[in-house]
């Protein structure tokens, strides 16, 4: 849900927010705000995120959970996981375009993860970008090239995501769902 404003915000309106416990994030300088993810959701891209932790020890990336700032110009967002040198954080907030966002789809936030933030970030130079989606298990896999997302594969329940970059990682798409 966005709210409408007279004004361009800034990030400076979106701290002024109380927390609420709902995820706000700034968009096109409209406040874009979502309710808490629900257990599939949350399954899924904890175990995601084990995953990619897993795959990245030891290489100098971190890897987070929202809710975490990332800022993209003047769009402050917070995807679901994000990887990135771990050297480029800091406390508060992530200034630079992460190596690797994933987006955990949700009802209430698919339109907004499937286009305009998959435009944010291959603006921003996400170099790689998944979308997970708990309902129809599935991992789809992007790679920014010449400066657009280009789909390398798309993993459902019973399939193998295998991949060499951003780093070596594999893992099978039902696992993700499993506790």
């Amino acid at each position: 849900m966005s709210v409408m404003a007279t004004r361009e915000l800034t990030r400076a309106d979106l701290d002024a927010l109380p927390d609420d416990g709902l995820r706000h994030e700034l968009i096109d300088g409209a406040f874009v705000m979502t309710p808490a993810p629900g257990l599939p959701h949350q399954t899924m891209a904890f175990a995601i995120a084990r995953t990619l932790h897993a795959a990245t020890r030891g290489t100098g990336l971190k890897v987070v959970l929202a809710p975490f700032d990332v800022i993209l110009g003047t769009n402050v967002v917070e995807p679901d996981i994000l990887v990135a040198p771990s050297s480029a954080f800091s406390e508060r907030d992530l200034k630079t375009a992460p190596l690797l966002v994933v987006e955990v789809r949700s009802p209430s936030t698919a339109r907004i993860d499937e286009v305009r933030k998959r435009s944010l970030y291959e603006e921003a130079g996400v170099a790689h970008y998944w979308l997970a989606d708990p309902a129809a298990p599935s991992v789809t896999v992007l790679h920014l090239v010449a400066g657009h997302y280009e789909q390398a594969l798309i993993a459902h329940a019973g399939q193998t995501v295998a991949l060499t970059a951003p780093f070596p990682i594999s893992f099978d798409v039902s696992g993700l769902l499993q506790d």
